[in-house]
């Protein structure tokens, strides 16, 4: 027999899928609409939630708000691949419906979380925040039985009814794992101006009990700690946390490499840093697949910015996958997934040369607003060098993405880059043995993602510049600078 609870959940979830596919039909301009990153297909999304793999597809979860290209009461919206590649949309997983998600104004709504098999059927564990509650937020479970597709919340939630104690700033975003026969989950947090995350643990996923402050911010690593990610990677006992920290300036997202133990339920912090160094990234979070790699997806937005297609009726993209590596150092690199070379369409390639001081070498073959790039410099053969890309054929709007050799300076800039914010993004980087620089571009209409030296530092901004803008060019200045490398692929678009 149907509860009044289920029923006025399946409302709610209607709705929402019959205001997705009339927000869909009216999308008509395509100028900003990526063509090979997940996003969707109408409305708002933020936050990638629940990313799993489930009997033998991956799901993406969703921060998703299908009524207007802006922020509002959040439910899940829901894809689908088997490749990492091509995605199908699903119905939406969440929509609020109930006391503990659903406010009568103000914010409210299915907050972030994550998704774990247990047995045949996929569950949710997310945030149900309500400005008007006390406590605002709390944790809630949902069980789907039909492989995934719809969701029923459970009877007994909230499962988690509050903080541990009181005067924290946040209590949300759970991110849930099994370790041995155990569940745990981690939730983000603050406390007086510090963030931090806190441990909970479960046998069932309905009862949990609270074990610790897993890990904690040095005072100077922002006051709330949102989307915590906590994972094994590498082996052995080392594990990695990933926050998204609020005000702590430029740094958006940062991780936290160490050692995990259990049984007292603390982070032996060996490194702490930033995660990915462009403009738009936030709110990352990683699943492990059948392969046992570490796989992330971030939102690639950022708060407060400018968001032109907010103007065509949509918002927000998921950054393309990215598989995590953690090096002996304890850093962590990201490598775009091997999946992604199956959209490789036609290719070009420059022969090595030297590129004078002063003058730049366009790259003629590149022609499409969708390319993958992969260049080889020499990185002390001049002060400065690198590429322009999506140029206007007046050269009033390109992005440049270049290497300072003086002060070992990676930087994209995106000042002439067209709409929305401008600015540089930089990061220092040593060259690879030989004195070699590696740049491995993603570029897709509104979106530029790089990884250097083979992902040691990532890069991740959107750019807007006019769809006639398709340009691209080699510079140098202050010496000659000398190409080892190039070759590019135009990249299909998804289906």
């Amino acid at each position: 027999m149907e509860t009044n609870q289920a029923k006025k959940h399946e409302e709610q979830i209607a709705r929402a899928n019959q205001a997705t596919e009339e927000g869909s039909s009216r999308i008509k301009e395509e100028r900003f609409r990526l063509r090979y990153h997940l996003m969707p297909r109408t409305g708002w999304m933020n936050d990638p939630n629940g990313l799993v793999y489930f009997k033998g597809s991956y799901h993406a979860f969703y921060q998703y708000y299908p009524y207007k290209p802006s922020w509002g009461p959040m439910h899940w919206g829901h894809a689908k691949s088997e490749d990492l590649v091509n995605w199908t949309h699903l119905p939406v997983a969440l929509a609020p419906s109930e006391p503990y998600d659903q406010g009568s104004s103000g914010g409210y709504g299915c907050f972030s979380g994550s998704a774990v098999v247990n047995g045949d059927s996929l569950a949710l564990l997310y945030t149900g925040h309500v400005s008007g509650n006390s406590p605002v937020e709390v944790q809630c479970l949902a069980v789907s039985t039909d492989d995934g597709i719809t969701f029923a919340k459970s009877e007994a939630n909230p499962v988690i009814p509050g903080p541990p104690e009181e005067g924290l700033f946040g209590f949300r975003d759970p991110k849930v794992w099994k370790h041995e026969d155990t569940w745990y989950m981690v939730i983000g947090s603050g406390q007086e101006g510090r963030g931090n995350v806190r441990l909970y643990a479960s046998s069932d996923l309905h009862e949990w009990r609270y074990v610790s402050i897993a890990a904690d911010s040095d005072g100077s690593q922002g006051d709330m700690w949102e989307c915590p990610d906590l994972f094994p990677l590498g082996g052995g006992e080392n594990h990695v946390l990933i926050v998204s920290p609020m005000n702590m300036g430029a740094t958006k997202t940062m991780y936290v490499s160490g050692t995990f133990d259990y049984e007292a339920g603390k982070l032996t912090t060996t490194l702490a840093e930033r995660l990915d160094y462009g403009f738009d990234f936030y709110a990352p979070q990683t699943l492990e697949d059948d392969q046992g790699r570490r796989i992330l997806f971030g939102w690639m937005n950022i708060w407060g910015a400018t968001m032109p297609e907010q103007q065509d009726g949509w918002m927000g993209a998921m950054t393309i996958p990215r598989e995590l590596i953690l090096q002996p150092d304890g850093s962590v690199r990201m490598l775009p997934v091997p999946e992604l070379e199956t959209l490789r369409g036609e290719r070009y390639e420059v022969e090595s040369q030297v590129i004078e001081a002063g003058t730049e070498l366009a790259l003629r073959g590149i022609t499409s607003d969708a390319v993958e790039i992969i260049a080889l410099f020499d990185a002390d053969a001049a002060t400065e060098f690198g590429l322009k890309l999506r140029c206007s054929a007046d050269g009033s709007e390109y992005t440049e993405v270049g290497y300072r050799a003086a002060d070992r300076t990676l930087y994209v800039n995106r000042d002439l880059a067209g709409l929305g914010d401008g600015g540089i993004s930089e990061v220092q980087l040593t060259p690879q043995d030989g004195g070699l620089l590696k740049l491995h571009l993603f570029l897709d209409r509104s979106s530029l993602e790089l990884f250097a030296n083979d992902g040691e530092k990532t890069m991740t901004n959107r750019i807007y510049p006019q769809p006639d803008s398709l340009g691209a060019s080699l510079f140098s200045r202050g010496g000659n600078a000398i190409l080892r490398s190039f070759v590019s692929y135009e990249l299909n678009a998804i289906q």
